[in-house]
């Protein structure tokens, strides 16, 4: 890995907490950013964060909270409500969030940032690696595209939800999954 001061975009605890645990053993200084303006409602979103931040203290990462503004989330995909989970409307928001993660860690000098947005088996790791691709080629900040499922990760996260009760919520965050049919939702389920 190499790295010592890494910043992490985070969607929800239940995705976030192996990686947390595996960086801040390996002897790395991890900042979780929470930049989530596509949850709704607002209640969700107090939820998730705060759970993130209790995963944080409890696993000795730094929580740093980026502004909520669901208005600008709102704008970045109007035109996309109708589009299934993977689909653009995913792609727009995973780069937004990136962008303002990675603009993020080049102001607080962070050496690189990754993401767990891709750990859930509902999203697509590849549509999140070229989200980031884009904003990198926008931001210039390094983007380290590590597939958090691997190496045991996905074991350790499992036994991690379980071992620390955390909320698992029952769709992806946006108002527009949902809608969706129960095949489709974003279940961070162990």
């Amino acid at each position: 890995m190499g790295y010592k001061k890494i910043a992490v975009l985070s969607c929800c605890a239940p995705c976030s907490c192996a990686a947390i645990k595996h960086l801040v053993a390996s002897g790395v200084d991890v900042t979780v950013l929470f930049y989530n303006p596509n949850i709704f409602p607002l209640e969700e979103y107090e939820k998730r964060r705060d759970e993130q931040a209790r995963v944080c203290r409890l696993l000795g990462a730094h929580f740093v909270e980026l502004a909520y503004e669901p208005e600008c989330w709102e704008k970045a995909v109007r035109g996309l409500e109708n589009e299934p989970e993977r689909g653009k409307r995913c792609g727009v928001c995973f780069f937004m969030r990136l962008k303002k993660a990675q603009e993020y860690a080049l102001r607080h000098k962070f050496e690189v940032l990754t993401s767990v947005l891709g750990v859930s088996r509902y999203k697509d790791l590849n549509q999140v690696n070229e989200a980031a691709r884009k904003a990198w080629m926008y931001v210039g900040k390094p983007y380290w595209a590590k597939d958090w499922r691997k190496e045991g990760l996905e074991e350790l996260r499992r036994a991690l939800i379980e071992e620390m009760n955390l909320y698992k919520q029952t769709y992806c965050g946006c108002k527009y999954s949902l809608t969706t049919g129960k095949q489709d939702r974003c279940k961070n389920d162990a």
